[in-house]
């Protein structure tokens, strides 16, 4: 019989997405024989995760908590009148991790889905179409994920902000196979993506 505490921090560490009760065990038994300070540094760090973090209110970014706005949107040097569409917060560290893009971003917060019951209106869609508008906005970027909701939710985009504003330009992030990968190994929305944006020689 393991001690109390040790498996109420395997029971919560087998909360986490990917870790099941093997991992948890491990990792519980690594915190206890570690240094204190170190689970005093993780502890710390949760305390201050709802309190230190919000969401921006127009770009729906992550942000810190004495932000007005995300820095992404407050910096200048950046081109609001273009928007990258993204699903989820974490996907927008994804695109400035390449260090090529000077515009703005929206998040989505999800894409439509009716089997987890993720509709439309749940996701940031009215307050894309207002910021169009209010930024002048040139061009949208749709980078939903390339699954089945991904592109659900992009023809949707699509739809909605040709009718709010037709002489948008709407773009996607190109599509298809990734260097090193054999065609025996794609999915089959990977390879349709591959043959439909297929370049010349």
């Amino acid at each position: 019989m393991l001690p109390t505490a040790l498996v109420n921090t395997i029971d919560a560490l087998s909360k986490l997405p990917g870790v099941g009760p093997r991992t948890a065990e491990r990792y519980a038994y690594y915190l206890f024989r570690s240094d204190a300070r170190v689970s005093d540094l993780i502890v710390e760090a949760l305390s201050e995760l709802h309190t230190g973090v919000k969401t921006c209110p127009v770009t729906f970014a992550l942000m810190d908590a004495n932000d007005n706005v995300s820095p992404f949107y407050a910096d200048p040097e950046r081109d609001k009148t273009t928007v990258m569409v993204v699903e989820e917060p974490l996907d927008i560290y994804a695109i400035e991790g390449i260090r090529a893009f000077r515009g703005v971003y929206h998040v989505l917060g999800g894409a439509i889905s009716p089997i987890d019951g993720i509709t439309p209106d749940q996701l940031h869609i009215k307050e894309l179409i207002e910021r169009v508008e209010k930024d002048d906005v040139k061009e949208v970027i749709i980078a939903t994920n390339p699954s089945v909701e991904g592109e659900s939710t992009a023809l949707l985009l699509e739809k909605m902000l040709h009718a709010a504003k037709p002489e948008l330009r709407l773009t996607r992030l190109a599509r298809g196979l990734p260097l090193g990968v054999d065609l025996s190994y794609a999915d089959q929305i990977t390879l349709s993506a591959a043959l439909e944006n297929r370049t010349n020689l």
